[in-house]
């Protein structure tokens, strides 16, 4: 099929490339002519592990292709993705649809045939009915022009394989038209067994905004119970397994530490509590504010953690903090909690030196008032603390014996919960995380004692 992607960013870039590698005919377009450049010579603009390869595949093969025009894309496609960022409003926690709504204003004056245009991005519910009135007065006469949800559901890290091999697709159409001609272009996922959901536009537009409101109340919940854990002395590691058993709770998503972040999940569950607003059932979701709370307080528990760990003041303490991203596996640094603990570090006046596999270039941009280090050993040459902020397999992987001999003070704080205590211990490590006692050997007669619990 003959399709767009408009909007080339994490969504775009990965949705066009990967259905040109479905076989489609495939024109993404973007404003931003230098990402435009990078990816039509086959060159992803940002670390997504997979899409590399998978564009230079579809590039080379001449099933995709990029351009900066709307006119080129109206007489390209018969279906339309949208796939532009839905940012959270300045001063407001509503999104921010200026782009989307430039999308279809740019676009559809210049169809001249049938059209479908399929919204991806994350959008207040009832977004396909606004736009379906402006597509009505937009539309030249004669031209019909049909509007359908497909919300995405991807994670950063498996991006390309949750396009292609998805654990569910849901479709929100107002047409069996519609609903054929999305089954027709996703007939090899749906063919490979992919459940295939089709319900209203309204529907699919919740679908993904529940969704994540439910992951992030997930970890909210865990984080809450790892505060209380602090207070007593149990284990939320030990709770967070024990609990995770019982099948309709599961492991996933239970692993206590800084919270969430990401160009998502923050701004979402801070979107759906103003649409809910909008429509008069604002304490249907009040819940929300406090899962958001939870999430702020995470990254300030870590702090206060950290102070109380380098003797309650951080002024000139020395920190290397192991991670930017918001998540492994991604160079992304939105709203991440990584990056905002290190930041507040630094605005109490430590010293504080950075490393990440993958995301400093972001991180250097969105606070260059922080040291960066290319090397782990680089990172802690010197440190009094070490705070561990985002789960890279590289840090579990680390010789705790050998970078015991790098830093000043072998001290450090899993704000990820991620760590195998025992071989930093054995190395005569004290380690300190969120929700769980610390763990220390036996004897640190080199280690201030100010705010130290009871050894596990």
């Amino acid at each position: 099929m003959k399709i767009t992607v408009i909007g080339t960013g994490y969504l775009g870039a990965v949705h066009a490339a990967c259905m040109a590698e479905l076989g489609h005919d495939v024109l993404g377009v973007d404003v931003d002519s230098a990402k435009i450049t990078a990816l039509a010579e086959g060159r992803a603009p940002f670390f997504e592990p997979g899409l590399p390869e998978v564009l230079a595949s579809a590039t080379a093969s001449g099933r995709l292709r990029f351009g900066t025009s709307l006119r080129e894309a109206a007489e390209h496609g018969d279906v339309h993705f949208v796939c532009v960022g839905t940012p959270q409003r300045p001063g407001s926690n509503a999104a921010d649809l200026s782009y989307v709504d430039a999308v279809v204003e740019g676009l559809v004056p210049h169809l001249r045939r049938p059209a479908l245009l399929v919204g991806k991005s994350t959008v207040p519910v009832g977004t396909t009915a606004r736009l379906t009135r402006l597509v009505e007065r937009l539309a030249p006469a004669g031209i019909p022009v049909e509007i359908a949800w497909n919300p995405e559901f991807l994670r950063e890290g498996f991006a390309v394989r949750d396009t292609l091999n998805p654990d569910r697709l849901v479709v929100g159409v107002t047409s069996d038209s519609a609903r054929d001609v999305l089954h027709e272009l996703y007939a090899d996922v749906v063919a490979a067994g992919t459940p295939w959901i089709v319900t209203d536009p309204a529907t699919a537009e919740l679908v993904k905004v529940s969704a994540n409101a439910f992951l992030a109340t997930k970890i909210s919940f865990i984080n809450a119970v790892s505060e209380i854990c602090d207070a007593t002395g149990a284990d939320v590691v030990s709770l967070a397994q024990a609990i995770g058993h019982d099948a309709r709770i599961g492991h996933r998503f239970l692993a206590a530490g800084v919270g969430f972040g990401g160009g998502c999940l923050p701004k979402d569950i801070r979107a759906f509590l103003a649409r809910a607003d909008e429509l008069g059932a604002g304490d249907a979701l009040a819940f929300l504010r406090e899962v958001d709370g939870i999430n702020t307080r995470a990254r300030e528990r870590t702090v206060a953690r950290a102070r109380e760990l380098v003797g309650g003041s951080l002024l000139g303490a020395r920190i290397a903090v192991l991670g930017a991203t918001f998540k492994p596996d991604s160079d992304d640094v939105r709203d991440s909690p990584a990056l905002a603990v290190a930041a507040a570090l630094h605005l109490q006046g430590a010293h504080v030196r950075v490393h990440d596999p993958e995301g400093l270039d972001n991180a250097r941009r969105a606070v260059p008032a922080l040291d960066y280090a290319e090397d782990v050993e680089t990172a802690l040459d010197g440190a009094e603390l070490v705070v561990h902020l985002t789960e890279w397999q590289q840090y579990r992987e680390l010789d705790p014996q050998l970078l015991s001999g790098v830093v000043d003070v072998p001290r450090v704080l899993d704000a990820r919960n991620a760590l195998d205590p025992f071989p930093w211990v054995a190395a005569g490590w004290h380690v300190a995380a969120l929700g769980r006692p610390d763990a220390a050997p036996a004897v640190t007669p080199d280690l201030p004692q100010v705010g130290l619990r009871t050894a596990a």
